[in-house]
């Protein structure tokens, strides 16, 4: 049905475009098609979704076939856009100096199912979602697709704040491709923020979608809309959470960024500069997700926490959700697993004095398969016997796409930028050898899996954010009731981590023990206690 309505609407696309780019178009298929770009003494071009560009002959646009689209469409708006109503099809133009038309941009506008299935379980928590990535990943056809979902199939009160009619396309009729869903025209982008209010003091929504927030009035207004206990979702610009965190105009999405001087004693036990970054208030969204690729999210389930993460420079990783993957029913077959885990390591634990119990992300990343290694100039005969000698729950991949770990050859990173870009992206570990010497690459692996001579350790998290991880489970403990807990023995920087963090929950700790056995203490109460 999908495929039949794409066709449809393709079909009133080409209906407005003059013959001879009409026969041009005949030999292409436009499935895969996302724009059509047709500039001024230019022969037309497409562009696929693959990143490909197929130039239409000789059919050179002259201002003939320019007033031939515009007499067919609505007049351009003042963000010189325009479209075919009925359809999420969107003609963008561009002028020259004097006011004239010299280039037109068609986007061609399809409805896509599935591509929220792997977050479906985020967006039924009730939380304000906000979606990062570069232009042309997907983010407004997840927006179309959520605020279907939303109202819908969960019944509740959804208004689109339609600037530019990008969502629900162009007309006084919203397209079908959002459902029961209401939707706000705006008919200047500078009023987005205006008609955002109006939503919530006239229509009484239970959830907004919004697209591209991109103004500091308009992050002020999100923040209005969260704050009165109405859902948001939207986009803004920005790729990934660490660049929005460095926006001044938008940075109060996620709780703002403010400028702290530290006493001398604070920042030594730190380890920092006096003057820091700290967050300044509660995000407006709980949720950020990173659209990485459109078949990749880079989910960070506690914004709150991710942003304190970053500005601290601790270790933090997203978890990564694949489109083509349905999470909601491996999230409940991974829980029963993990209780069955929970329950008998509860057991085993009862007669041994402080000892920790591990959290629940610790026990999912004990039942996860095994991890993909990918390998760049890094001899891939020494590698398997590593592992085979090792008896490892780990394999080569060829695909950095399916990774856990990348490791590289030092003396030939230079060559693999290209590479190390794309682990970047999929927030990837990266790690280096400097020989393919077998006892160089068996230390790096160990050190990749968290291998110790007594254990090992499954999962991908580095020492200090599996550190951070036991200090959070003993906290946790500890505001049950626990007196106190002893934490594995750390370096003196992880240390410091530990202690920031027992702090932030108000309570007390102390180091103990000498040389590599020196671990921290968490104990009750308010006053906290710092010795390093």
């Amino acid at each position: 049905m999908d495929k039949i309505q794409f066709h449809n609407d393709l079909k009133r696309l080409i209906e407005i475009l003059p013959p001879k780019i009409v026969d041009a178009l005949k030999p292409y298929n436009l499935d895969d098609a996302i724009e059509l770009v047709l500039d001024l003494g230019r022969v037309g071009e497409v562009r696929h979704s693959d990143g490909k560009t197929h130039y239409l002959g000789d059919a050179y646009i002259v201002d003939e076939d320019i007033e031939y689209i515009t007499s067919r469409i609505q007049p351009f708006t003042n963000d010189n856009r325009s479209g075919i109503p009925g359809t999420l099809h969107r003609i963008s133009a561009i002028r020259n100096r004097q006011g004239k038309v010299v280039g037109l941009t068609c986007r061609i506008g399809r409805v896509v199912t599935g591509t929220i299935a792997c977050i479906k379980d985020f967006v039924l928590q009730n939380k304000s979602i906000l979606f990062l990535g570069r232009p042309g990943v997907g983010k407004t056809t997840k927006l179309r697709e959520i605020s279907r979902l939303v109202a819908d199939e969960l019944g509740k009160r959804v208004v689109v704040v339609d600037t530019s009619n990008e969502i629900a396309g162009d007309g006084d009729t919203p397209h079908p491709a959002i459902g029961r869903a209401r939707r706000m025209q705006v008919t200047q982008p500078i009023y987005q923020k205006d008609i955002m209010i109006e939503a919530v003091e006239n229509h009484t929504p239970e959830v907004i979608v919004v697209d591209e927030i991109g103004t500091e009035e308009e992050a002020q207004a999100a923040r209005t809309i969260a704050e009165r206990g109405v859902m948001l979702i939207a986009t803004a610009h920005g790729n990934t959470l660490d660049n929005l965190i460095k926006n001044p105009i938008l940075s109060d999405l996620v709780g703002g960024v403010s400028s702290v001087t530290l006493g001398d004693d604070e920042a030594k036990r730190r380890g920092s500069q006096k003057t820091v970054l700290e967050r300044e208030k509660q995000p407006t969204f709980d949720i950020v997700i990173e659209i990485i690729d459109r078949n990749t999210l880079a989910v960070y389930k506690n914004t709150a926490e991710a942003v304190d993460y970053i500005l601290r420079g601790w270790p933090i990783r997203p978890e990564i959700r694949k489109v083509d993957q349905v999470y909601d029913k491996v999230e409940k077959e991974e829980e029963t697993v993990v209780q069955e885990k929970i329950k008998e390591e509860e057991e085993t634990l009862a007669s041994q004095k402080l000892k920790f119990s591990f959290s629940r992300q610790e026990y999912v990343k004990q039942v996860k398969d095994f991890k993909k290694i990918y390998i760049y100039a890094v001899s891939r005969t020494v590698l398997d016997k590593v592992l085979e000698r090792l008896n490892l729950q780990a394999e080569i991949t060829r695909n950095i796409e399916d990774a856990d770990i990348v490791i590289v050859h030092k003396a030939f990173a230079k060559g693999g930028t290209k590479i190390l870009s794309i682990a970047n992206d999929y927030k990837l570990p990266i790690y280096y050898v400097r020989s393919n010497s077998m006892s160089q690459v068996q230390k790096v692996v160990k050190e990749a899996l968290h291998i110790t001579d007594s254990e090992t350790l499954q999962g991908y998290y580095d020492d200090a954010e599996r550190a951070l991880d036991e200090a959070k489970a003993a906290i946790q403990k500890i505001l049950e009731g626990a007196d106190n807990i002893e934490l594995q023995p750390q370096n003196q920087q992880i240390r410091k981590l530990q202690h920031e963090l027992v702090e932030q929950h108000n309570l007390s700790s102390e180091s103990v023990g000498e040389g590599t056995e020196r671990r921290l203490r968490i104990v009750g109460g308010s006053d906290f206690k710092h010795a390093g």
